[in-house]
């Protein structure tokens, strides 16, 4: 991703969860695991954190000057009232107006979903932990930030962890991925909303640690967390696959505007 006419991309992470103990030792947070997947700061790019979950959030004048904002998963409820998340749905709701690109990962792939009219609560299904197959329903390739990219696969294996969902999406989204346990894998509006269910950015090892700390606070139960485990390292997930399809989204310019989404 070249810089074009001499301007630094910029971009933020909208941060909806505490630091794990597990990811400040190995990697030094999440921050730097999302940059990992998907930054390039070999071209000179720039990301901020903003800790949304401690209410930390960019100013209203700031929001002009990103090219670009990530909503990452949290342990709350996307459909919570709590006031952070509140006002998050609020400056999403923003960021759409002004039609800046925002991907949304796992809770924000939810609570994008909630601030733009959709509906979201507990999955009918329970929770979903481990690999997932998702398939493609629409044509992905239609979309003009993925219009040079090699084809993509009508399956795609990805890191699950969550145990609310989508229910219904906005008006005018697109339902772009569905599994055999989850309907709403991955939405889009447009050009410029993107809301993946799964964990693109996540490693083996991060959701490893995740299922011990949900067995220890008794969200799961031993055998359910066993399973999921001995599951998770027989098969890979597409993690390059799907970073590219993020890092596209984000990074390329919008080749059209349409009033309507």
């Amino acid at each position: 991703m070249k810089i074009e006419g001499g301007k630094m991309k910029k971009y933020a992470l909208l941060l909806a969860a505490k630091d794990s103990e597990y990811v400040k030792k190995m990697y030094g947070g999440y921050f730097n695991v999302f940059v990992e997947a998907f930054g390039d700061e070999e071209f000179g790019e720039k990301w901020d954190l903003f800790r949304v979950v401690d209410d930390e959030f960019p100013e209203m004048d700031q929001l002009i000057n990103y090219d670009g904002f990530v909503i990452s998963g949290s342990p709350f409820d996307a459909y919570g009232n709590e006031h952070w998340i509140l006002k998050l749905c609020l400056l999403l709701q923003t960021l759409y107006f002004m039609q800046k690109k925002v991907l949304g990962i796992c809770f924000g792939h939810q609570v994008l979903c909630r601030a733009l009219g959709g509906k979201v609560g507990k999955a009918n299904n329970g929770w979903d932990i481990g690999l997932r197959k998702l398939n493609i329903v629409k044509d992905f390739s239609t979309h003009s930030f993925l219009s040079d990219l090699d084809e993509i696969p009508l399956a795609l294996s990805i890191i699950e962890c969550h145990q609310d969902e989508v229910w219904e999406v906005p008006k005018g989204a697109e339902i772009v991925a569905i599994s055999e346990k989850t309907n709403v894998e991955m939405f889009t509006m447009g050009d410029h909303i993107l809301g993946i269910q799964g964990h693109p950015e996540y490693t083996k090892d991060i959701l490893s640690n995740l299922i011990d700390r949900l067995l220890s606070n008794g969200s799961i139960q031993s055998e359910f967390a066993e399973d999921a485990k001995s599951k998770l390292y027989k098969a890979e997930p597409d993690r390059k696959c799907l970073e590219r399809i993020c890092k596209k989204f984000l990074k390329r310019e919008m080749e059209f505007i349409n009033g309507n989404i």
